[in-house]
This record gives C-alpha cells, sequence and structure tokens, in this order.
C-alpha cells in the first residue's frame, strides 16, 4: 500500500506540472486569437469548420516585429517622435504610458535593471533578509541621501513587488545572474540556482 501511495505522489510531480503548464499555454493561445476581430475558418469534411488556432498570436508576433524593425531603423522619425511626446504631455496617459515602457525596458531594452541581485537585510534581530534588485544605486536626483539605494523586492508566485528605498550597508550583492535569482524568488525559493 505504501508503494502504491508513493508512485501516485510521482505521478503527481509528473503530471501536474506538465498539464497545469499546458493548460495556461492553450488559454493563453486562446486569448490571443480572440484579440483579433477576425477569425480563420478552414473547412473539415464531416464539421462545419475548425478555427485555426496559434494564428491570433502569430499575427501579434509579426506586428510586433514589424513595430520593433519601424522603431529600431527609423526611431528619429518625425511621427514616432511627435506621438511620444503627446503621450509624454497628457497627464494620465503619460503615467501609464512611461511606467509600461519603464517596465518593459528593464526587461528587455538596454537599460536592462534587474541584473544586479542582492540580499537587503529587512530586520535585524531577528535577522530577516529578501532577495532584491538595485533598481536605481543614486538617489540623489529625488532629494534621498546618496548611501540610499533603490531596490525591488519581487513576490513569489506573481510578478508583483514592492520597490524600498535602502541604506547602502543594508545590501549584500549576490554572485549569480538576475535571471536566475528572479526564477528562484518567483518560485517560491524551490527551483534551483
Amino acid at each position: 500500500m505504501k508503494k502504491l501511495v508513493n508512485y501516485f505522489f510521482q505521478g503527481l510531480l509528473f503530471v501536474v506540472p506538465v498539464v497545469v503548464t499546458f493548460y495556461v499555454l492553450i488559454n493563453a493561445i486562446m486569448w490571443m486569437d480572440n484579440l483579433l476581430p477576425i477569425q480563420v475558418d478552414i473547412p473539415v469534411p464531416g464539421s462545419d469548420s475548425f478555427k485555426l488556432p496559434g494564428l491570433g498570436i502569430l499575427v501579434i508576433l509579426v506586428t510586433i516585429t514589424l513595430f520593433g524593425y519601424v522603431g529600431t531603423r527609423f526611431v528619429k522619425n518625425p511621427f514616432f517622435h511627435m506621438f511620444e511626446q503627446l503621450m509624454e504631455r497628457t497627464p494620465l496617459l503619460k503615467l501609464i504610458y512611461s511606467s509600461v515602457k519603464d517596465l518593459i525596458e528593464a526587461f528587455v531594452g538596454e537599460k536592462k535593471r534587474f541584473t544586479k541581485p542582492v540580499l537587503v537585510t529587512v530586520n535585524q534581530n531577528p535577522m530577516l533578509q529578501r532577495i532584491g534588485f538595485v533598481t536605481d544605486d543614486d538617489m540623489t536626483a529625488v532629494g534621498i541621501s546618496k548611501e540610499s539605494i533603490a531596490v525591488y523586492l519581487p513576490f513569489s508566485y506573481g510578478f508583483n513587488g514592492q520597490l524600498v528605498i535602502v541604506r547602502s550597508e543594508n545590501i549584500t550583492p549576490i554572485n549569480a545572474s538576475g535571471t536566475e535569482m528572479m526564477k528562484f524568488v518567483i518560485s517560491g525559493g524551490v527551483s534551483d540556482i
């Protein structure tokens, strides 16, 4: 009986991650397909029609790539420059646009931000530390002392977190890549480093 229970749990370890991964992937593809106003029906003998899955994600990827090409090749394009100035001058749009743009640039832009993992001492007694990422090591531009550093502390099992300003003596650099440490934090510490 003990072996049977052990086999069941081993089966869970294999089946659940595979099923959840495919479930999330299929739902993400279907969600992206539904973003498009058009659907491509393929006639299938014996049924009414078959919708081609993945067409939405393909169109979105091609469109984003084309925008990336145009943005890279023609950054000095007056239309793009005027559009960005308009977004920067409109009060509510500026907040949304600049925040999303900075977040995307932090991951894939030239100014990648989550590359310096650190341990942040949150409490001295009892000792409590959190893993974070230095996002700005010069806070003097906003009137904060130069001994203070901005650190993003991500939460486990989510893509949210919080920004804290800490003194540099409460930070210990971690000798690991930012990608590995982000994966470690998001997994709740269960993934291998």
